[in-house]
């Protein structure tokens, strides 16, 4: 896969996914207590199959269609475990203790993790400016983690949201990797004829799997009922339509365009609009250290972004 140059349509292909998952930490944030949080992420998933089928159907619709899929299980199965069954998973749990904006700044972690995994696993070196952009960004995650006492890192001690998401950022990176640097058998003439849609439902099939077992040991491990009411309701529907399939799409696309270490650095975008629905939504207002991350994160973008 050649890399295209960032262009407009571009970058706002990969500006909306990082809105619609700033209201996603805030939508989970507000489901606490009322969902368990890795069944939340079941059934998002559950909710987004119901939509994919009729748009996807024909990437499973024949018996020919499921020996591709089943030929390919491995890395599907890969890409639906750190897609669908853990990356979003992993957040849900790390809003019970974390805040979303808090959540949403450590994905300024990002750039790192992606660097890191394409450097140790897929052969890319990081460019001068790109490792640039990835410290500062990396700094402003040091500015949340030390809520901005930073001669307090050295003592800093984790809580267990933060650790979670940076868990779910690695989980994230080997996704994105796997999107542009595929396996033979999902690259070029040897990848079935899958459009989107039916390559989104599949992986939703092989995320579900995961997502779901991993619910029923929740279940098991800590029994809680759903409280089922019509504002659950229409909270998870919006995340199943707006978190998950439109920006997956415009996630895919995106990173099929400009690789996924370009295009980390627009998820750096998201603590933004995470501050502004935290407060419009939550009545969290953000604090001053999140004010000196976030500039340390536009930088980043700005320094890692220039031709």
């Amino acid at each position: 896969m050649t890399a295209q140059s960032l262009n407009v349509r571009i970058a706002l292909l990969l500006t909306l996914p990082p809105l619609l998952w700033a209201s996603n930490a805030v939508a989970g944030r507000m489901l606490v207590g009322a969902v368990p949080p890795v069944a939340i992420n079941a059934l998002r998933w559950v909710l987004a199959l119901v939509v994919l089928l009729p748009l996807g159907w024909r990437a499973i619709g024949t018996p020919e269609a499921r020996r591709q899929v089943l030929q390919r299980w491995k890395p599907l199965a890969l890409l639906g475990l750190t897609g669908v069954g853990a990356y979003n998973a992993l957040q849900y749990l790390a809003l019970t203790t974390s805040t979303p904006l808090n959540v949403t700044l450590l994905t300024a972690s990002s750039p790192v993790c992606m660097m890191l995994v394409g450097a140790l696993f897929y052969g890319q070196r990081p460019t001068a400016r790109g490792l640039v952009g990835a410290a500062l960004s990396l700094l402003g995650v040091a500015v949340v983690l030390a809520r901005g006492e930073l001669a307090a890192l050295a003592s800093i001690s984790f809580v267990p949201g933060d650790l979670l998401m940076l868990l779910a950022m690695l989980s994230w990176s080997f996704y994105s990797w796997m999107l542009a640097k595929p396996v033979p058998s999902m690259a070029g003439e040897q990848r079935p004829a899958w459009d989107w849609w039916g390559f989104m439902l599949i992986q939703t099939l092989f995320g579900l799997a995961w997502a779901g077992s991993a619910a029923l040991l929740e279940a098991a491990i800590a029994p809680a009922p759903v409280q089922w009411t019509t504002n659950t309701v229409l909270t998870l529907v919006y995340i199943a339509l707006g978190p998950s399939i439109l920006a997956y799409l415009c996630w895919g696309r995106g990173v099929a365009a400009v690789g996924p270490a370009t295009a980390a650095f627009f998820i750096n975008l998201t603590p933004l609009f995470a501050a502004l629905l935290q407060a419009l939504l939550l009545g969290v207002p953000p604090q001053p250290y999140h004010a000196v991350a976030f500039a340390l994160i536009v930088a980043g973008i700005l320094v890692s972004s220039r031709t």
